[in-house]
């Protein structure tokens, strides 16, 4: 897990029986305040889910509180590195998902698509009995996808379900396998279970989704164009799990270009091109004045440090 970078980022998920998932969270954030990481932990009665970011010793700390859990010995992360803190602050939250679908039947514990290695994936989303998914939400593929994917163009993984069902007949025509795809692999857990429900047997998912994949293949073997959206404060990431080139815009939560951000639709925390029609005078004064606030907390900061 070492790095020259001072930052070590662990996203983890584990579909596990927490009985009172309330009971673990005031000793799981106790001790991630102690030794300092920060990031977003979500607990439900499914499981676990998360980000965390600190110091080699920190997050390992964490990590080996999480294997204590029920059902979590296993526990696979996924690691990158950052050169500076991706998160503001440690949140531990109580859900009543870990990964949000709205379908209840759906257990990933229960059954679930068949596990592909990212070094087989290349070879799988080539064959042309197979249809590719991605099943992350419309804001995240706008900066890069698998070749030949198909994009549901959906808002909230909520709304998957409902998108299969009205484009099932078309998306299997011809068709004998479903591959899909996420960033870290967690969606796919509760997507591919709910096409086994669905009665769909050839189902498949990149084991460790887009993260894994982008950290083990070689970038000349690699059928990803563009980059990963992750959701803290790097926004994307490349091939080896390098900084990206995006920023955010603090408004709507879409990934933005420099070239976007040259726009004169672009003002920091307000507005940019893509919402700037989408929100009211009032939505745009209330950002103006959490940006303002935001500025000075970082002015305040930074004299505290001096």
């Amino acid at each position: 897990m070492s790095n020259t970078t001072p930052v070590t980022v662990a996203a983890l998920y584990q579909f596990t029986s927490f009985a009172d998932p309330a009971a673990l969270r005031e000793p799981l954030l106790a001790l991630c305040e102690e030794v300092g990481t920060c990031g977003t932990l979500l607990l439900a009665r499914e499981g676990i889910n998360g980000t965390i970011a600190g110091s080699d010793n920190a997050v390992s700390a964490v990590l080996a509180h999480i294997r204590t859990l029920p059902g979590c010995a296993d526990l696979e992360v996924k690691y990158s590195h950052a050169d500076t803190m991706p998160f503001a602050r440690m949140k531990v939250r109580l859900k009543r998902e870990i990964v949000t679908m709205g379908q209840p039947d759906v257990d990933p514990r229960a059954s679930v698509g068949r596990y592909v290695d990212p070094h087989d994936w290349n070879d799988l989303i080539l064959d042309p009995d197979t249809i590719v998914i991605d099943t992350r939400n419309d804001y995240e593929v706008m900066t890069g996808q698998f070749k030949g994917a198909v994009d549901p163009a959906t808002e909230s993984f909520r709304d998957f379900p409902a998108w299969f069902r009205s484009h099932r007949e078309e998306l299997l025509e011809g068709k004998k396998k479903v591959a899909m795809y996420c960033t870290g692999g967690i969606r796919c857990e509760k997507s591919t279970s709910f096409l086994r429900q669905e009665g769909i047997e050839d189902v498949f998912h990149l084991k460790g989704g887009i993260l894994k994949y982008l950290e083990t293949v070689p970038e000349d073997e690699s059928l990803w164009e563009g980059e990963c959206f992750v959701f803290d404060e790097r926004v994307t990431v490349k091939h080896g799990l390098e900084q990206g080139e995006y920023s955010l815009c603090r408004a709507c939560r879409r990934p933005i270009t420099d070239e976007e951000m040259a726009s004169p639709d672009y003002v920091e925390g307000v507005s940019c091109p893509y919402c700037i029609g989408e929100k009211t005078e009032e939505q745009r004064a209330r950002y103006a004045e959490r940006q303002r606030q935001r500025e000075l907390a970082k002015q305040r900061a930074g004299k505290n440090r001096s």
